[in-house]
């Protein structure tokens, strides 16, 4: 029987604070990372299209790097015990990107897409996202731990169009 593989790895998690209101930041993420636009992608599968066309679809869906595969504003259910503080999940990702650590090691997918939150709070609202190198260093790979680099930095410059402080160590 194959063996058990297991890897231990610090992660580092960033929580930044966000100029404005928690609303005017959720506004301002959701303008600069899209919605995937999952129809088109099924639309270019069904229709027998090609990788490249895939790819194209990516670049002009994710013109800051990413896209949004799935959004949960838990905020409601979070009420239900007496916690009112406004809040959004998110997976932020990009599946040109992800493509090029899957093909080394699909196990890699279990980070990407990238969880991402927005909540309110007490001095501003707030942005969270783990360093994706972090865990994008733990495979083992140079390949991989090469475009966990390359998330970093595209975190770094979605922070500064969020107009928010970018961690040291991030960009």
């Amino acid at each position: 029987m194959p063996e058990v593989r297991s890897v231990d790895y610090a992660v580092t998690r960033f929580d930044v604070p966000l100029p404005g209101t928690f609303e005017e930041a959720v506004r301002r993420y959701e303008s600069l990372v899209p919605d995937y636009r999952a129809t088109e992608v099924q639309d270019v599968i069904r229709s027998g299209g090609s990788w490249e066309s895939a790819l194209a679809l990516a670049a002009s869906n994710a013109p800051h790097g990413f896209m949004i595969f799935w959004k949960n504003v838990g905020t409601a259910l979070m009420t239900l015990a007496g916690d009112a503080t406004p809040f959004v999940m998110y997976l932020m990702g990009n599946y040109a990107i992800a493509e090029r650590m899957f093909r080394h090691d699909p196990s890699a997918m279990m980070h990407a897409p990238l969880r991402t939150e927005i909540y309110r709070g007490a001095d501003a609202p707030r942005f969270v996202i783990d360093r994706p190198s972090s865990h994008f260093g733990s495979y083992g790979s140079e390949d991989i731990a090469q475009v966990g680099l390359e998330l970093d930095h595209k975190v770094a410059r979605l922070l500064t169009l969020m107009e928010a402080p970018v961690p040291d160590g991030l960009g």
